[in-house]
């Protein structure tokens, strides 16, 4: 999965931010596919702390990402980007495995 530089900036303010009120924990960002959504699949993106040997992690200077193991084959080959227009405010993923969206953008398939 990549990361833009907009959405590296991002993850590391918001991880910055975060750290300092749970000071005792490491913490970094999740990504990850669930079902649900009226298209069959959505995106998960969250702050955790707790770590899966099975996730792929991935390091970033200023903080890590981790995929779990179901939700690796869906974002292989994905773009994380962040968006703040007066339209949207929030990450979004580049997916080029989905085959097809909903109008929303919060779900795929």
């Amino acid at each position: 999965m990549n990361i833009t530089q907009v959405a590296q900036d991002k993850i590391t303010s918001l991880v910055s931010e975060t750290q300092k009120e749970h000071a005792d924990k490491k913490i970094f960002l999740r990504i990850a596919v669930q079902p649900g959504g009226c298209s069959g699949l959505r995106y998960k993106t969250y702050f955790d702390y707790d770590t899966n040997e099975e996730d792929s992690v991935y390091n970033y200077t200023g903080f890590d990402f981790r995929i779990d193991k179901m939700s690796a084959p869906y974002l292989d080959g994905s773009t994380l980007d962040f968006e703040d227009t007066i339209e949207k405010q929030g990450f979004t993923i580049d997916n080029p495995n989905a085959k097809g969206g909903c109008a929303c953008g919060d779900s795929f398939n």
